[in-house]
């Protein structure tokens, strides 16, 4: 098989998987569904890794497939764009995807969609690997669209849950106004360059970088600020950046192998993605790299706060995805792009592996998602909670654990930073880091340790009282979509926790072993070797790459010297605190829960952004749409329009009527009338 055959396997094998599973979902058997999804992606996995091995060697791909449209002077065609980053992007989406499918056979094992289910996930790892595949800005699009409208379907996944509906329209809303500004971009791109083709755009740029256009009024704006900016903000609605990021923490209404793809290897991740691949139009613009690190930080920091009051296992695990982006953006700010890129693939296994475990649990617990119904897991279900510890430390970047050397190398691109922001940025993604360890040992002290509260009487009459948590509590499991919404989620009186099956816990065993490995053994060629060389264009007037790289003695050193900085200190007093507040005096978060009732109840409303957007943008929708059916269809059309026009008729008919007596004399005379007055007017006309 030559390359390009290989290189056409990698999208197409989920897609056909994802086609045949579809079209037979109504009469084949669950194992052809599962079966051929899981072929197909792991045809796509094997082909990935062969097409990693044959660009390490130095064999790389810039063309197009076939043209799709020509247009005037426009062509637009499918192609790919074969290197270090696309190969890279390529492994990760489709080994994550792979044990994902896997999982899937035992997590939704009784679930109705269960065949349904298999083809969606399919043909989103389809989508997402169109995405990063791409040569040009169309394909792209279409890739991003595609993995948008297959999250829709995944998200929504239970139909008949109003939080389900609700949950995927926000998803879909929102993620069509930050696709508004990555439209702008684009066709900001296609005006000036002249082409959607990543290569000749690229090497173009340098020569508009001074290029001004006018937006209002006579007021100058530099084109590559505007491009950047508006591209930035289709990756804010996709990456769930502030304040487009209403619509992930919903999105675990979706079942947990979804809510794993989502969050770890495919569509948030794709935001970052482009910046990554639009480095040289980014370059060129300070001020929109200071816009992306800006957003970046306050992401990182205050959607990390959120996740510290959370009691749903599966949305402290959102949120924590809302807070690790955020860190992303604040390297991609920074211009540090490969960091971003480093992050997102030790951050896609191991919270792949937080997910998944999370998935674990709710199985062990019967569908009980809340944290406060659990307790003293670890001695009924040891590979889950061996494996969730493991992508708890990755996450909160303890050394030696692959999200350590990601995340810290964040930190310190940031302390290297001088462009505006940057002091900003420091402080957040620094502070975050106590926050990170915090919501993350919170979950995991609460559920693995302590007492065992599930037969607590009390426990289960406060789990199913009436508050502002119940749709928490909610799983996003088959159970609720075929007729078991009124069954008690949880475990009853007697019964205990189980391990799950082989299904489930073999990917979070596959998981955990890059969640502890591949930082340390990619984080030198990835940061400061040659992967990117030729791929991600250095920014030269903002030196940080190579300030760090100065300072990079090797990961086993890195480690070591880590226990002497602020970030690890922070982290170990995020252990100490954690394990006080919640295995110690469980009674100090409440009583200060109580004691600033009004920062809690802030942060229990989301900032009130949902709020806002109900009351502002839905709302002022809902009064639109009613002041147009009741002034422009009720008065203007059916008013106007419609009844004015019958009025007429009548008018005129009853005048006419007057004329038509049936008298052959009076027929004459108003001939004779019409004559004359068409003799009058060509008289006066000529």
């Amino acid at each position: 098989m030559d390359m390009k055959s290989l290189y056409l396997t990698v999208p197409l094998a989920p897609l056909v998987g994802a086609a045949l599973a579809g079209f037979t979902c109504r009469v084949a058997p669950r194992w052809f569904s599962a079966g051929v999804t899981i072929l197909g992606v792991a045809i796509s996995l094997v082909a990935s890794l062969l097409v990693l091995q044959d660009v390490l060697a130095g064999h790389t791909f810039y063309g197009n497939l076939y043209t799709w449209a020509t247009s005037g002077n426009y062509t637009f065609s499918v192609g790919f764009q074969i290197d270090t980053l696309t190969a890279m992007m390529m492994c990760v989406v489709t080994s994550v995807s792979l044990l994902v499918h896997i999982y899937t056979i035992g997590y939704m094992s009784d679930d109705d969609g269960f065949r349904r289910f298999f083809s969606y996930i399919s043909l989103f790892t389809f989508s997402m690997l169109m995405l990063v595949m791409s040569n040009n800005f169309l394909q792209l699009f279409f890739g991003w669209e595609a993995v948008g409208l297959v999250s829709y379907l995944l998200i929504g996944f239970y139909m008949n849950r109003d939080t389900a509906i609700f949950a995927n329209l926000k998803a879909f809303l929102v993620n069509r106004v930050g696709d508004f500004g990555f439209i702008l971009g684009i066709g900001l791109v296609l005006a000036y360059f002249g082409t959607l083709d990543y290569k000749t755009v690229f090497d173009a740029a340098p020569s508009l970088a001074d290029k001004t256009i006018n937006l209002v009024g006579s007021a100058e704006w530099s084109l590559m600020t505007v491009t950047c900016i508006c591209l930035f903000i289709g990756a804010m609605g996709k990456s769930a950046q502030v304040p487009l990021h209403v619509w992930l923490p919903d999105s675990m209404e979706g079942p947990t192998p979804i809510s794993a793809l989502i969050h770890a290897a495919t569509m948030v991740t794709a935001g970052i993605f482009m910046v990554a691949r639009c480095s040289p139009l980014f370059n060129l613009s300070p001020t929109a790299l200071s816009f992306v690190l800006i957003i970046g930080a306050t992401t990182a920091l205050f959607m990390g706060f959120l996740g510290m009051i959370q009691n749903d296992i599966k949305r402290i695990v959102a949120y924590s995805t809302l807070s690790q982006l955020g860190y992303m953006t604040v390297a991609l700010g920074v211009a540090a792009y490969p960091i971003a890129i480093f992050h997102l693939m030790t951050h896609a296994f191991f919270k792949a592996l937080l997910f998944l475990g999370a998935g674990s649990v709710i199985i062990g617990m019967h569908h009980d998602q809340d944290i406060r119904n659990m307790g003293g897991l670890w001695k009924y279900m040891p590979i889950t909670w061996i494996t969730t510890l493991i992508g708890s430390l990755s996450l909160i970047a303890f050394p030696f654990f692959s999200g350590f050397y990601s995340k810290d190398s964040i930190i310190e691109a940031v302390h290297f930073s001088n462009i505006p922001g940057s002091g900003y940025a420091l402080f957040a993604v620094t502070a975050s880091v106590f926050v990170t360890t915090y919501y993350t040992f919170r979950s995991y002290f609460i559920v693995f340790h302590g007492p065992e509260r599930w037969n607590d009487a009390a426990h289960v009459a406060a789990a199913h009282a009436h508050d502002d948590h119940a749709h928490d509590a909610h799983d996003a499991h088959g159970h609720d979509d075929h007729g078991h919404e009124e069954h008690h989620h949880g475990l009853q009186p007697g019964d205990k926790p189980h391990e799950s099956p082989w299904v489930v816990t073999f990917p979070l065993i596959m998981l955990a072993i890059p969640s502890v490995i591949i930082g340390y053994f990619a984080i030198d060629p990835m940061l400061y070797g040659s992967f990117f060389d030729g791929v991600i264009a250095v920014n030269k007037g903002m030196p940080v790459m190579a300030n760090m790289e100065e300072e990079f003695h090797g990961p086993l050193a890195m480690a070591i010297h880590s226990i002497q900085t602020v970030p690890f200190w922070l982290m170990m007093a995020g252990i100490v605190v954690t394990y006080y507040f919640y295995m110690v005096k469980p009674s100090i978060p409440d009583a200060l829960a109580k004691k600033f009732s009004g920062i809690y109840k802030l942060m229990d409303n989301k900032y009130y952004f949902d709020a806002f957007n109900m009351a502002v943008f839905a709302g002022g929708a809902r009064k639109l749409g009613a002041f147009l059916n009741r002034f422009g269809e009720a008065t203007i059309i059916d008013g106007f329009f419609v009844n004015g026009s019958a009025k007429l008729v009548g008018v005129v008919a009853g005048i006419v009527r007057h004329f038509q007596t049936g008298y052959l004399y009076q027929y004459a005379f108003t001939m004779i009338i019409g004559v004359f007055a068409l003799l009058t007017l060509w008289f006066f006309t000529t």
